[in-house]
């Protein structure tokens, strides 16, 4: 325990320097006739009901020095603190730190929102945290926090968009962040709340804070998931959350970010390298083969073996149109299909889908539509798309196989390798915030 001298003064200060920062601690002082006492928590994961019938309220019942101090130690599961240290991870982890004299005390009152909290159901795992962000702020900042108990974590409340109102958290660690990203996203944030707009949702925040207004690949990350939440912010990046939306806003992100999986952390070594493999595989498929299809059977066909060669060229004999035609037809088809699922009631949306997808699918082959082959192709397009774990990424990679099958029809093979280094050259000049798009870790979490 501390006492004698500067003792209170010197933690008083200890604990405003390092936690005192965050828009969500509380530093309450109570002042009675001949004593004061002060009280340290955090509101957001401190049930403040307690607090004030367990802590407040009887201070100013009892207004007695030595029966308030007879009632403090007989609370249940109080103690008393050796260490600041200790002091700072008890007040991280829920409790409240009461200081009486020179003597500190640590009581548990550490609240749990369950009322509200769902399942992820956008980014799934088999192992690892369910739980995924909320649409209410005061749960969102509780679920983190139980996540992430550094003291560093820095919390600043705003307000965006001058119709709407809505209330915005501003998260990052303060030790890991870089001083001029934040000052950016400061930047960025004010002149959205000077714009006469409405936002309602994560996603128009990303699109007013991207530099390009007008662009194909996401430069921001939309997440909602707490894991992954509390893994950026230990790589120094920054959380915004947004009143009313069950999703936050991790920002800079790289291409590498959009291709992992939290999964990835919770299996072992060799399983995750082996499913981050298939995942830049599933990439390829999506973004390569159909112009690869249409470049080989238009332009090359002596790249095939003369059997399968033959094979193709036979399955496509009854098709009246060029092969380009027939892809594109598939794909737009394809892409129908997609939307019809994700706009349907979840409960008919995947039966109707894949029932249309094999009858239309049979139909348009023997109609002599397609041929048997683009079926297969078309397949191995969409189910390759869906390996890619964050769907921004993946919506943008649905839009870019188009522009490289333009390009494979006009030019064959050349327009096929151009519509890949052009994509290359793109992604090279893209930052976010300053940081490249290609560069394959960021901050010091992913050094492992």
């Amino acid at each position: 325990m501390f006492k004698g001298g500067n003792k209170r003064e010197e933690l008083l200060r200890f604990l405003k320097e390092k936690a005192g920062h965050a828009s969500d601690t509380a530093v309450q002082e109570l002042k009675g006739a001949s004593f004061s006492v002060y009280l340290f928590y955090i509101k957001s994961i401190c049930d403040t009901d307690k607090i004030q019938e367990q802590l407040v309220k009887p201070f100013f019942q009892l207004q007695d020095e030595t029966g308030y101090k007879k009632y403090i130690c007989s609370l249940s599961g109080i103690s008393e603190l050796e260490d600041r240290g200790q002091a700072l991870k008890d007040l991280m982890r829920g409790s409240a730190i009461l200081l009486f004299r020179e003597t500190f005390y640590v009581l548990q009152l550490k609240k749990y929102i369950s009322q509200g909290v769902k399942d992820a159901t956008v980014e799934t795992t088999i192992q690892g945290p369910q739980t995924a962000l909320s649409e209410d702020l005061g749960t969102n900042l509780n679920i983190i926090r139980h996540r992430y108990h550094k003291t560093s974590l820095t919390v600043e409340e705003n307000e965006i968009g001058s119709v709407s109102g809505l209330g915005l958290l501003l998260l990052y660690d303060k030790e890991k962040i870089e001083a001029d990203i934040l000052q950016g996203v400061k930047d960025k944030i004010e002149s959205i709340k000077a714009s006469q707009k409405i936002v309602q949702s994560a996603g128009e925040i990303h699109r007013m804070l991207t530099p390009r207004e007008k662009t194909l690949f996401p430069v921001f990350m939309i997440t909602e998931r707490t894991d992954r939440i509390a893994l950026n912010l230990a790589q120094g990046k920054i959380v915004i959350l947004i009143e009313g939306s069950p999703f936050g806003l991790i920002l800079p992100a790289v291409f590498f970010d959009f291709m992992s999986s939290m999964e990835d952390l919770y299996q072992p070594y060799w399983v995750s390298r082996f499913l981050i493999t298939l995942r830049y595989l599933g990439l390829f498929i999506s973004l390569l083969l159909p112009g690869l299809y249409v470049a080989i059977t238009s332009y090359n066909p002596e790249v095939f073996q003369v059997q399968l060669a033959l094979g193709i060229a036979g399955s496509r004999s009854s098709v009246p149109y060029p092969s380009y035609l027939e892809v594109l037809f598939m794909l737009i088809m394809m892409e129908l299909l997609t939307e019809a699922s994700i706009r349907l009631p979840k409960s008919i949306g995947s039966t109707a889908t894949t029932v249309g997808g094999l009858i239309l699918g049979q139909a348009a082959t023997e109609a002599g539509l397609v041929s048997n082959i683009m079926i297969i192709i078309v397949s191995a397009v969409a189910i390759s798309n869906f390996v890619i774990p964050i769907n921004e990424m993946s919506f943008s990679m649905r839009v870019m196989k188009y522009v490289i099958l333009l390009l494979a029809a006009m030019t064959g093979m050349i327009g096929l390798v151009i519509g890949l280094m052009g994509l290359l050259l793109f992604l090279v000049r893209l930052d976010s915030f300053g940081k490249p798009y290609l560069k394959m870790f960021f901050g010091e979490g992913s050094k492992q």
